[in-house]
């Protein structure tokens, strides 16, 4: 059967890879947007920080964006890419361990995993009441009770930041923090309580507040609690082809140059698999960059060929 072939193929159908299927789209390129559905903010109940689309639900954000897409005559599939690999000028994408299809260019918008500590508990409120992003989440938990779990060593930059938001923050220190009696002081000049002791577990009733139980049994009831997960990229499928990674404060992430370009030759990375701590706006952004980029390298391209 002979293989189909695109100008582009997007690995991963999110903010990022829609926009870049928009621009690359609109630019009347063959595209293909392949998305396993399962994106990282599926958790959440709404999107925030995005112009005009403020407190969207994700999978309608993402409707929005498929319909407006396929608008230009991208093609969408549901499937997950298990193969990439070079041939000739081209890239060879496998979908589902079967279907190969061919590409001038990839994008890989493959998003990054968020991996909770694992504390009973604890990931039962993920996106609900336990929350990594003040900027996306503050303003639905301002005024209330809320604590901080560190889980990195600059633990104490999340606890001033989430600090706007509320009067009453207790930050859980453990042996992962790293806080000297100047941080400590500098949390206690703007009444943020520290709570020592790891946390064994979470309770939680249907409309009631968090029991947060440490060692040593303190336990501290909050509305939300506030922690950064590990940021996990899915960045194994560009590495078979030498894609560069770099590791990063808050997880490894796939080096690239302007607007997305990787160390190899064809192939792009945006959103969250580039900056785990990207937000859907910014990953948005990415994308479109990188649709420009591509598309004036295949530009570039077709004239070179005549």
């Amino acid at each position: 059967m002979t293989e189909q072939s695109y100008d582009v193929v997007v690995v991963g159908g999110g903010p990022a890879g829609l926009s870049a299927a928009l621009v690359l789209g609109r630019a009347r390129r063959r595209v293909l947007v392949v998305d396993a559905g399962e994106p990282r903010n599926r958790y959440a109940s709404h999107v925030h920080g995005f112009l005009t689309r403020d407190g969207v639900p994700p999978d309608e954000l993402l409707d929005l964006a498929r319909d407006e897409v396929r608008g230009y005559g991208v093609e969408l599939r549901t499937g997950t890419v298990d193969g990439l690999e070079r041939d000739g000028d081209t890239l060879r994408v496998q979908v589902d361990g079967q279907a190969c299809v061919r590409a001038r260019r990839v994008i890989a918008a493959i998003g990054t995993d968020d991996s909770l500590p694992d504390v009973p508990g604890l990931a039962d409120g993920w996106g609900l009441d336990v929350l990594h992003c003040p900027y996306c989440h503050g303003q639905e938990v301002k005024g209330s009770r809320v604590a901080v779990l560190a889980t990195h060593p600059n633990a104490a930059h999340q606890a001033r930041l989430v600090r706007q938001w509320t009067d009453d923050l207790v930050l859980l220190v453990n042996d992962v923090a790293e806080l000297d009696d100047d941080g400590r002081e500098a949390l206690s000049s703007r009444d943020v309580r520290l709570a020592e002791g790891a946390l064994e577990r979470v309770e939680r009733d249907d409309d009631g507040p968090l029991r947060l139980h440490l060692a040593g049994g303190e336990v501290v009831e909050v509305d939300a609690l506030f922690t950064v997960p590990a940021m996990r990229p899915a960045h194994s499928l560009l590495e078979k082809l030498g894609v560069a990674v770099d590791d990063t404060p808050m997880g490894p992430a796939i080096e690239t140059g302007d607007h997305g370009r990787t160390n190899v030759d064809g192939v792009w990375a945006v959103g969250n698999v580039t900056d785990p701590t990207a937000q859907v706006v910014t990953a948005a952004s990415h994308g479109a960059l990188a649709g420009m980029d591509v598309n004036a390298s295949l530009v570039d391209e077709d004239f070179e060929r005549g």
